[in-house]
Parts: structure tokens; C-alpha cells; sequence
């Protein structure tokens, strides 16, 4: 099985595949490692804020490593917010039968009453060089780009309002 797990920058992307990683050992790819090699070992001209294009450029790789393991019957969680949301349109039915998708997004007023506390875990599983770009301005516009974005293509999504807990159940696909 494969878990997608999209989602605006300091959702909890990446904590959660780790939490996921614990639980039911399935391994995960982090897409802003990926991003990084390619931009580091020169792949790549794009840098790590053009967004819009490395959506571009890395989709096409995710999506083939996913095929790679959905034909190889193996299990993955790949994370990151470079995942369209248009995303099943480029697989067929054998293989979105093998895929989950979750998209992490807070609400408008979780955003607001705790903007600290998400501030404050940027770094629980990253280590964030440079983190100024997290405004409340931005994480606001991010999380009701993502929620649009989803109610626009049928994704599935969690929605975070009171507190942060964000939990993916696979039990029950482990015998199916």
C-alpha cells in the first residue's frame, strides 16, 4: 500500500509519516529530500522556492516510484506538498485501488488560536534553516489554498480545528 500525505508547509506532513514509520513500519520518502539531492547535486537549475515549477519537475518521479511500488507490492509513505491534487489522474483504477491520500489542513481559527504552537513544532522532525517565511499570513493562505484545492478535486483531507490530533488508521488494510 502507498500513503500519500500532502498538505501545506508545518501541517505535520513529515511527523506524520514518522508516527506511521513507528506503527506500522512502512518506510517514507520525504519529497523535500528528494528536492534537495536534485538541487544539490545540480540535477536541477530550480532552487528550493520555486515551488510552483518543483511541483513540476518532481511529480513525474514520485509518481513512477509509486507505480515502482505498488507493481513491487510494497508498502510506502511519501510526504510533501509538492503532491497536485489532481494526483489520481495519473494513475488507473489497479493502481489507486493500492493508494491512500491525505491531505493535513488546519482551520482558519486553529491557525489563529495557535499559530505559536505550530511555529513552535517546525523543528519536531526537520530541522528548519531558515523559517521566516512562516507568517501567520502565510500558513492562513496555504491552508485555505489546500482546503479549495481539495474540495475542487474530491481529495480526501483532515481537517484540524480544536486540538492537533492527527491520526491515520491502515489496520484494516493489512488483511485486505
Amino acid at each position: 500500500m502507498i500513503v500519500l500525505i500532502a498538505g501545506a508547509s508545518h501541517t505535520g506532513k513529515t511527523l506524520l509519516a514518522q508516527k506511521l514509520l513507528e506503527k506500522y513500519k512502512y518506510p517514507y520518502l520525504s519529497i523535500d529530500l528528494l528536492k534537495m539531492g536534485l538541487i544539490r547535486s545540480k540535477n536541477t537549475d530550480l532552487t528550493p522556492q520555486q515551488d510552483d515549477l518543483l511541483e513540476g519537475y518532481l511529480w513525474p518521479i514520485v509518481r513512477e516510484i509509486i507505480k515502482t511500488a505498488v507493481e513491487n507490492k510494497q508498502n510506502l509513505v511519501i510526504e510533501g506538498c509538492y503532491i497536485p491534487y489532481n494526483w489520481s489522474e495519473d494513475f488507473s483504477e489497479e493502481y489507486r485501488k493500492e493508494i491512500q491520500y491525505y491531505c493535513l489542513v488546519m482551520s482558519r481559527r486553529y491557525i489563529e488560536q495557535h499559530f505559536s504552537d505550530i511555529k513552535g513544532h517546525a523543528n519536531d522532525i526537520e530541522r528548519r534553516l531558515d523559517d521566516t517565511g512562516c507568517t501567520m499570513e502565510f500558513v492562513l493562505k496555504e491552508n485555505a489554498h489546500s482546503l479549495e484545492m481539495c474540495q475542487k478535486y474530491g481529495c480526501n483531507y483532515l481537517l484540524i480545528e480544536d486540538c492537533y490530533q492527527v491520526e491515520i488508521d491502515l489496520s484494516f488494510r493489512e488483511t485486505g
